[in-house]
């Protein structure tokens, strides 16, 4: 019987092909949407979790922060060395801490030019930051102790200023100081939180604050802790250590923040999961207009059959029978659009994803999802129809015209 029924039905979507495909169309779009939504979204994931594996998984970012006075914000006082020795001093579970100071600087090589990002730290910045040399060394202790003016320099800086010459040796001048090129960072690329990572020239901190900053000041501290597992407990070590060197007054706000990139990267991934909900609740619309449309034909194809379902009757049909007739034929038309929607949302997010500059990641139990969704879809609009097909009196249905 169930054979019967499916050879039934895909003939009478065969014999009226064109209105077949009009009919899907809702399904189609709506089908498409999801996917290519839920495919870009995944995609958007994974790149998050790559930039966080860029920057340090478990790094994180002491702010000086704000302080409220008479309703009023101030910035609370920059950090010193002091700050910094403590923190290596007093923490338990903290693998490096690196003082950090940056500005935007003209950097200038031979004829070349360009504004790049002058960091000021210490030898642990490359270890908190998971970064490596693509070429020369660190800072010693003693160019660190002393201020010496040399540099380590950025993949985009060495391209821009060097191009094909070689750079380890060579004289840069940032702004009216100058440093010798001794080392070169492993490229990072661009990083959606913070910009082109390989635009920088990263010089010892004391050198930074003598020729470029001109006071003693450090603006932020980087930190990182052992291991994944040890972030949080790491930071509450660090916000103990830190309320003790900079007290507030009681029930005042700390005179410092601490961030981790697992927080920014927590909070871009809600907002995206956010957008994602707010543009599949878009698609929902369409699949259930695509569901309306459905039920619109099948009521028509009703009709358009009054005769041919009063002769089947006539002949032995059961209700059932027509009833399941009904059904396989609106869940196969809507099926059939939920295959061309994934075929559809697959091709536009292959074509998307390079533009966003995301990874196309294929779900398949998300596909499998959305087929079964759609051909729901089918069932549930269709039943309508298919129930007033079988319950049609055979004799009235004989006599329609």
């Amino acid at each position: 019987m169930i054979g019967n029924i499916l050879l039934l039905s895909l003939r009478e979507i065969q014999r009226n092909v064109l209105r077949s495909i009009l009919t899907t169309l809702g399904i189609v779009i709506g089908v498409a949407a999801v996917i290519v939504v839920v495919t870009l979204g995944a995609g958007t994931k994974a790149q998050v979790q790559t930039e966080i594996s860029k920057l340090g998984s478990t790094m994180l970012t002491v702010f000086p922060g704000q302080r409220r006075h008479g309703g009023a914000s101030q910035v609370a006082p920059p950090f010193e060395m002091e700050d910094v020795t403590a923190l290596r001093r007093e923490t338990s579970m903290l693998s490096s801490v690196a003082p950090m100071s940056i500005q935007r600087q003209v950097v200038v090589y031979g004829n070349g030019n360009r504004r790049a990002q002058v960091v000021g730290t210490d030898r642990e910045f490359v270890n908190v930051r998971n970064w490596e040399l693509a070429a020369g060394r660190m800072f010693s202790p003693s160019e660190e102790q002393s201020g010496k003016s040399v540099c380590i320099i950025g993949e985009t800086v060495r391209k821009e200023l060097f191009k094909e010459e070689a750079y380890l040796g060579n004289v840069l001048r940032i702004g009216r100081a100058s440093c010798e090129v001794i080392g070169l960072l492993e490229p990072k690329g661009q990083v959606m939180f913070s910009g082109d990572q390989d635009d920088v020239v990263v010089v010892p901190i004391k050198y930074y604050q003598r020729r470029i900053a001109g006071n003693t000041n450090v603006d932020q501290i980087y930190v990182a802790a052992l291991d994944d597992t040890l972030v949080d407990a790491a930071q509450s070590e660090v916000e103990m250590i830190m309320r003790e060197r900079r007290p507030s007054q009681p029930g005042a706000e700390d005179m410092f923040s601490v961030r981790g990139v697992q927080e920014m990267s927590i909070a871009f991934q809600s907002s995206t999961a956010v957008m994602t909900g707010f543009l599949s609740a878009i698609a929902a619309i369409s699949l259930l207009v695509g569901g309306i449309g459905i039920m619109n034909i099948m009521l028509v194809s009703v009709t358009e059959r009054t005769r041919e379902i009063g002769i089947r009757m006539a002949i032995g049909a059961r209700e059932k029978e027509v009833l399941l007739q009904f059904l396989v034929e609106a869940a196969m038309l809507a099926g059939f659009g939920g295959l061309v929607g994934i075929a559809l949302g697959l091709g536009g997010a292959l074509a998307l994803a390079p533009l966003l500059n995301v990874p196309f990641i294929v779900q398949p139990d998300m596909m499998v999802m959305a087929f079964i969704f759609s051909a729901a879809v089918g069932v549930i609009f269709g039943y309508m129809p298919a129930r007033r097909a079988a319950r049609l009196d055979p004799i009235e249905a004989l006599r329609h015209e």
